[in-house]
């Protein structure tokens, strides 16, 4: 068959046959070569998505971990009365200090008092007889919900107002 591709060589049936088995061979190797193309391309973009999806629930896993030292601070601020002013100043310094940290990552606090109660954004700690409150909203906030770049951090837990009979 080697004769087949020699210049000057007249072409005979089986050279011709040879020639579209080759053309063949040739088309089914380029569409395996692009379809190798197509599947690293989807594996690269799969684990682009995933090193994102896992340093985001990082970060995440950091922030609430934040959050609590926060929360520790509040509860400390809320006992705060009999201390020294100079010690109550260092607290309230820190716990700003932790506020910047947080706000400079995108975390916000969500506002719940006096808001309707939403299973999406609060945690029903209990429910309470409040007059004079619609039933149903927030009336005492236990420990504050965060949004993180607009979408829940953590939710708030929350008292809400029973119908009062």
């Amino acid at each position: 068959m080697e004769s087949c591709f020699q210049e000057g060589i007249t072409a005979t049936p089986e050279c011709e046959a040879e020639l579209t088995r080759l053309q063949g061979e040739f088309v089914r190797l380029h569409d395996l070569y692009l379809r190798a193309l197509a599947d690293l391309d989807n594996l690269r973009k799969r684990v682009q998505r995933d090193q994102v999806r896992m340093a985001r629930t990082g970060t995440r896993e950091i922030l609430l971990a934040i959050l609590e030292v926060v929360d520790n601070f509040d509860r400390a601020l809320e006992q705060a009365s009999g201390l020294p002013e100079s010690l109550t100043a260092g607290i309230q310094a820190i716990h700003r200090q932790l506020f910047g940290i947080l706000k400079a990552a995108g975390v916000v606090p969500m506002e719940t008092l006096g808001h309707a109660f939403d299973p999406l954004l609060h945690e029903a700690i209990a429910t309470v007889g409040a007059p004079g409150q619609d039933s149903g909203t927030v009336v005492a906030e236990l420990s504050r919900g965060y949004r993180w770049e607009n979408e829940l951090l953590r939710p708030a837990k929350v008292s809400v107002a029973a119908r009062v009979p």
